[in-house]
């Protein structure tokens, strides 16, 4: 069963990070496919979407800032804030945030992200999917083999930076970037 990615950023992205709520801006409610984001627009989500989204964006940021310096348009980018400023979510970014389930059929294809404990379980618990997660804790889970990585939501208080290290970590341990 091949899954359409619904979302923000790079259709084809190396890393997907999937989250259940889409920014309840009229424009993003029907949307079908995945749609690049153009420099500028973050920051428009953010002023038209709340505070909410802006910590989604800024810790995706930060993550990948921290994950991998050396690659995904990163080198172009002196801070994190740059990166999401001028990169994060655009074509060619190698990024995607995704508001479809993850298709995992394909397990070369990309990393997979669930942000959330409780979206994560839901999306495992459709059999369809065939996600098979092993929790490492209340907060973690993962799939090497299917390149799936279960963290807690991209918000400062449940992602902050002492578990950005972990999820840094498993990924480097874990999945092969």
């Amino acid at each position: 069963m091949t899954i359409k990615a619904i979302g923000l950023g790079q259709s084809d992205a190396a890393i997907r990070v999937y989250v259940k709520n889409r920014p309840n801006l009229i424009q993003f409610q029907t949307l079908s496919d995945t749609l690049p984001l153009q420099a500028g627009q973050i920051a428009q989500i953010n002023a038209e979407a709340g505070n909410g989204w802006r910590k989604v964006f800024n810790v995706y940021a930060k993550w990948l800032y921290q994950l991998a310096p050396s690659c995904l348009a990163l080198k172009s980018a002196d801070t994190w804030q740059q990166f999401r400023d001028k990169t994060l979510l655009q074509n060619d970014s190698q990024t995607a945030l995704l508001f479809s389930e993850p298709d995992v059929t394909d397990p070369d294809a990309a990393l997979h992200v669930i942000a959330g404990k409780t979206h994560a379980k839901e999306l495992a618990a459709n059999e369809q999917l065939g996600i098979n997660l092993i929790w490492l804790n209340d907060e973690f889970a993962i799939s090497p083999a299917q390149r799936i990585i279960v963290c807690p939501y991209f918000d400062y208080r449940q992602l902050n930076n002492a578990k950005i290290d972990i999820l840094c970590e498993l990924i480097h341990t874990h999945i092969n970037l």
